[in-house]
């Protein structure tokens, strides 16, 4: 440890001022700084190429906590202090999240539906609590949209649709798939906020048939649909920020492999202990 703190510091200080001050000998530092690379060091090596590796599987999003505790599951074992060390040397760096915009609809909206959810993300079932928004994508060829609606107790994004147009269309496409997908009680919890889509008649209908709640935040408050708001603001750091799409096609598939491929099957949350939606169903026997 002295050895590299003075290694560290050598174009500041002066060697041998550090190494009196370290009450270290100059001859042994300088056979320590010029001897070949040892076993610890080729180690470090094999793998920091594993951790980069892990950070480029994650989409540049885990931090050190989640990329340790990725190595240990692919069976790399190591310390979570010795990753957090190795991956600052090398500036690797979790990307870092935007803070989501409000978009404000002016349209006349049929009267909102009641907050039922109240900030209360926690749930103890599956399909209790569905939250649901939309938001928009850039592509070269024009927007692309997307509806998502995602299961509170797991996280699971268990409905999706994506549209040129931020119709009722894609609003109900999402919910098709997930009432096709989940087959839920009635009773269920249908929580978004109060944009127009979501308040037309159509859409009621289908949700009245199937015997789901409509709850809905307060207008102009992001916070009462949070995990939604939080999931886009994953998906647009994780991929679109990043992303010169082409065309709608080719968003389209990136959107469809973050989703399934990605979210749903092999990303950590730490709400759900460090796993993935989907082994998070599956450890708790969900079918």
């Amino acid at each position: 440890m002295k050895y590299a703190f003075i290694r560290r510091h050598e174009e500041a200080f002066s060697i041998a001022r550090m190494c009196k001050v370290m009450q270290v000998s100059r001859s042994g530092y300088y056979a320590w700084r010029d001897r070949p690379a040892g076993e610890q060091a080729n180690r470090n090596k094999e793998l920091l190429q594993h951790i980069h590796r892990i950070h480029r599987q994650s989409r540049q999003a885990y931090g050190a906590k989640k990329t340790w505790l990725a190595l240990n599951e692919v069976g790399v074992a190591c310390g979570k202090h010795r990753v957090a060390r190795l991956r600052k040397q090398a500036g690797i760096e979790a990307r870092r999240k935007r803070r989501f915009r409000l978009t404000v609809e002016n349209h006349a909206t049929a009267p909102a539906a009641p907050n039922l959810v109240q900030r209360q993300f926690r749930v103890d079932e599956p399909d209790r609590i569905w939250v649901g928004d939309m938001t928009f994508i850039r592509t070269r060829q024009g927007w692309l949209h997307l509806a998502i609606l995602l299961d509170l107790y797991s996280r699971r994004v268990v409905g999706w649709s994506m549209s040129a147009r931020p119709d009722l269309a894609l609003v109900l496409n999402a919910l098709n798939m997930a009432l096709e997908q989940r087959q839920p009680k009635r009773g269920l919890i249908h929580h978004t906020d109060q944009g127009p889509i979501y308040a037309a008649r159509a859409y009621r209908e289908r949700m009245q048939e199937k015997g789901l709640m409509p709850s809905m935040s307060a207008k102009g408050n992001a916070y009462d649909n949070a995990v939604a708001e939080s999931f886009f603001g994953n998906l647009k750091n994780e991929l679109m920020h990043h992303s010169d799409f082409e065309s709608r096609d080719a968003a389209r598939a990136a959107i469809f492999d973050y989703i399934e491929l990605f979210y749903n099957r092999s990303r950590m949350h730490q709400s759900l202990g460090y796993v993935s939606p989907v082994a998070f169903e599956q450890q708790n026997g969900v079918a």
